[in-house]
């Protein structure tokens, strides 16, 4: 039987932080999100431990979310790659301004104005992580009138076979984001995954119509 002042941590033992309180990785690897096969989930669950796992802490929120698009993978990251040009395939950007002398590497940064009737106004964004050859791209949002703190973002490109259309891509965009005081986690996820989700969306149209061309 254990005793009682065994229990009792020392001055020079460390105490133990409530489980609330302390920092998580996500798990996205877990969970197929919508838009994928299981058997292209499991395909693709290496790029999701690489790229697309966070650490968590408390008062914040993370989400994975896919989009299958009907053109090559290189037609996409055309679009993707371009951190100057957002307005592309985003919804709810009315502009985007970069400095002269803008250059396509990592610690560049872009102001985007969004349009009336969201939660922000303007966004001050940097670059995180360009990989041509991988395919993979990044940004946080570092300043701005909004109200997304710590919002870090990273999406990636694949190329996969599909029965019905043969060669196309798979996009898997993740987030993690400070949830705003007031709101709970879910309403901050709800919010994020939507814009995200219309943005993909948009971003398969916009590739498959290049790709007609």
């Amino acid at each position: 039987m254990e005793k009682v002042e065994d229990s009792i941590p020392t001055s020079g033992e460390p105490k133990e932080e409530p489980a609330a309180a302390m920092a998580a990785m996500t798990a996205h690897h877990l969970t197929v999100p919508p838009g994928l096969t299981p058997e292209e989930f499991e395909f693709l669950k290496p790029a999701v431990i690489e790229h697309h796992n966070y650490r968590i802490d408390s008062g914040q929120c993370s989400s994975l979310l896919a989009q299958s698009v009907h053109a090559p993978p290189k037609e996409v990251w055309s679009i993707l790659r371009r951190f100057d040009k957002p307005q592309t395939y985003k919804h709810f950007i009315k502009s985007c301004r970069v400095r002269d002398d803008f250059a396509m590497e990592v610690g560049e940064l872009r102001d985007v104005s969004v349009i009336s009737g969201l939660p922000a106004a303007t966004s001050t964004e940097r670059l995180d992580v360009l990989d041509d050859e991988r395919r993979v791209t990044g940004f946080s949002i570092v300043g701005g009138d909004h109200r997304l703190r710590n919002y870090r973002s990273v999406t990636t490109v694949h190329e996969v076979e599909q029965r019905e259309v043969g060669i196309c891509s798979v996009v898997m965009e993740s987030y993690v984001v400070d949830v705003p005081e007031g709101n709970t986690e879910e309403d901050t996820r709800l919010f994020a995954d939507t814009v995200v989700k219309l943005n993909l969306q948009k971003l398969a149209s916009v590739a498959e119509a290049r790709a007609c061309d």
